[in-house]
């Protein structure tokens, strides 16, 4: 009888140690968010290798009206998830995810090409400590709203796509509320929660520089692509479904690690 204890006691303590060395099952939760001038429909090639991948993905379709309402419009969908979630923003979505992501639901979040201003900044501001190449080529209705000009697209936005991809981009953008720019950031959620960023080393829409400025600043995990536009998550989907994979992984990790800590 001792002898069967003693051997039972010795399967559980080698099934915990298996079990405190084995990695962290991956957050399943991912929530995309769009940027200016365009809308939820650009990710989806990422969409397909993350759901293929067996992970769970929302797209916000924010209305580009306001930061406060485009911040809403990601936590009603952060609000009906069940468990962590990884929050990934590109372009202006960078700031929306930066002042949605102190949501509890958010595990960590992955910056694409995108902004990351910290409290009391705004993307007008940084946009002229570090000019964009292309920066030019947004232009403002009399109402307020700012687009892409159409002629421009292509080359300033979405160099890396083809023609055909570019013009339907540039004929069907969301026209985006100048206003979105100008609001400062309040909560930085990169201050809370560990990040990811990949930077697009031709982008002409953010400089690069300022994007490896937010980077560094965040700490965050940094990857760059050589050539990418403003538009690498549709032209380099495979590397941006990667990193976001890499975001869930080792999110959940942390989490693990944090949770054998306090026991």
């Amino acid at each position: 009888m001792k002898t069967a204890l003693k051997i039972g006691a010795l399967v559980a303590s080698l099934l915990c140690a298996a079990a405190s060395t084995a990695s962290a099952a991956p957050v399943k939760n991912i929530l995309l968010v769009h940027g200016a001038f365009v809308d939820g429909s650009g990710w989806r090639p990422v969409y397909d290798i993350l759901v293929r991948d067996g992970y769970n993905v929302s797209v916000v379709q924010h209305p580009l009206t306001g930061l406060d309402d485009d911040v809403a419009a990601t936590k009603r969908i952060l609000d009906q998830l069940d468990g962590p979630c990884i929050l990934v923003g590109h372009s202006y979505g960078g700031a929306v995810i930066t002042e949605a992501g102190a949501d509890s639901h958010v595990a960590a979040l992955v910056y694409i090409a995108a902004h990351a201003p910290d409290e009391g900044e705004t993307e007008t501001g940084n946009g002229k400590r570090y000019p964009a190449a292309g920066r030019d080529a947004i232009q403002k209705t009399p109402d307020g709203y700012t687009y892409i000009d159409p002629v421009r697209f292509h080359a300033d936005f979405a160099a890396d796509l083809s023609g055909d991809e570019a013009a339907f981009e540039a004929r069907s953008q969301g026209f985006t509320a100048a206003k979105v720019f100008s609001t400062p950031i309040t909560n930085p959620a990169w201050k809370l929660k560990p990040s990811w960023y990949m930077v697009a080393r031709s982008d002409r829409i953010i400089s690069p520089e300022l994007e490896r400025m937010y980077a560094a600043r965040a700490h965050s995990q940094t990857v760059e692509i050589a050539g990418a536009s403003h538009s690498v998550y549709r032209s380099h989907p495979k590397e941006v479904a990667a990193l976001i994979e890499q975001a869930a992984q080792r999110a959940a990790e942390r989490a693990d690690a944090s949770h054998q800590e306090k026991e």
